[in-house]
């Protein structure tokens, strides 16, 4: 499903509208670390608890590359979030005590500025979307934060996509930062992430429906959006995870070379598994958005003009938590010690234990529950 938001203006104070509740907020023309500029942005966002009488009670949660801002239900109820054991009312990340923000990425299809949302001209920007970085989207979301009247964040924490963005606050804003959380990701994208991530953007690109983007208002390239899912969740889950999982039995009757009348190719488990998941995110995503934030990731590099990774990371003033996955096999734990080791200080790498592969970060997130509450939160 994709989200357009329309709403134009300059950039204004916003009341929050309500726990768990989509907003947009108009954040002027942005222009981009390519050159280009976008001449009106809009973010949309979600606001849990009271922002304090200073302003310095505010966290900021970045959400992964097809996440959206619904990280809690907080007290509204409603629909759960995909960080409850995280953030909500009592948990670490305490919405009764700290006022927590959650924004769409610049590029994304759930109400931020992105390639289906309306240009100039009132048509989707479509193929003429430009590419935006971590830190294009990172300028947006200070904009942002000005107009909540947060002059500082309390902490910026994500992970795997929404790892890469925290630290790019932490580098591109450090006066702005005060705790930063880095989680499955490392200080920037290898040559095997870019890899598999340009084999996804292929996948759509050459999608007949694709239509070199400007596809919206016909048939859209669901199979070439299916199919980058499926490269990408191989990469989500490890190796010992789908072979437990799924082994080699078959999907019910479609057992793989098996005379009678259903002889064929029938299906291995794990080939519906990855089906299943492919058409899932066919249903709630654009595939341009998916193109631009999965470029967007591949640009990550926070050391990037910036000299050495340890000069790069030494304009950071904030506290590091830095965690990996034991199993992920995207994101290696070696690139989180990376990381640790260049960081200002002495910053341990806490890991989650997980046989799940790097989605450990989020479905096993309540292992680094009392950690981050004593680290950051107490």
């Amino acid at each position: 499903m994709t989200i357009a938001a329309t709403r134009s203006g300059a950039p204004k104070n916003t009341a929050p509208a309500g726990d768990g509740t989509v907003q947009y907020l108009p954040v002027g023309p942005l222009e981009l670390e390519s050159g280009a500029v976008l001449p009106e942005v809009v973010l949309a966002y979600e606001t849990w608890g009271t922002l304090n009488a200073d302003g310095s009670n505010a966290v900021l949660i970045e959400h992964a590359l097809t996440g959206d801002t619904h990280v809690t239900r907080g007290d509204a109820g409603g629909e759960p979030g995909w960080w409850e054991e995280l953030a909500g009312p009592g948990s670490p990340v305490d919405t009764g005590k700290y006022f927590v923000v959650s924004i769409n990425i610049l590029g994304g299809c759930y109400g931020s500025t992105g390639p289906s949302t309306p240009a100039p001209d009132g048509r989707p920007w479509g193929s003429r979307f430009p590419l935006v970085t971590l830190r294009d989207s990172t300028a947006a979301e200070a904009r942002l934060a000005d107009a909540l009247g947060i002059g500082s964040w309390h902490a910026v924490l994500g992970g795997s996509l929404g790892g890469a963005r925290a630290l790019e606050w932490a580098v591109s804003y450090p006066d702005r930062v005060r705790r930063c959380a880095v989680i499955s990701v490392g200080a920037r994208s290898t040559a095997e992430q870019i890899a598999f991530a340009q084999a996804q953007t292929l996948a759509i690109r050459q999608d007949p429906d694709f239509r070199g983007g400007d596809y919206y208002g016909g048939p859209r390239p669901d199979a070439g959006l299916a199919l980058a899912r499926r490269i990408a969740h191989i990469t989500y889950r490890s190796a010992a995870e789908l072979d437990g999982r799924f082994g080699r039995t078959a999907q019910e009757a479609e057992a793989p070379l098996t005379p009678g009348p259903l002889a064929g190719r029938g299906r291995y488990q794990v080939e519906s598994y990855l089906d299943h998941q492919g058409n899932k995110l066919v249903s709630r995503f654009d595939a341009n958005s998916y193109i631009a934030i999965t470029e967007a990731l591949m640009s990550h590099d926070v050391s990037r003009g910036r000299g050495s990774l340890g000069e790069a990371l030494a304009r950071a003033t904030a506290d590091f938590f830095v965690a990996a996955v034991d199993s992920d096999r995207l994101y290696f734990p070696e690139q989180s010690r990376e990381l640790a080791a260049a960081l200002p200080g002495d910053v341990p790498v806490h890991v989650i234990e997980a046989p799940i592969g790097h989605d450990g970060f989020l479905t096993e997130i309540g292992q680094l529950g009392d950690r981050l509450r004593g680290a950051f939160f107490a």
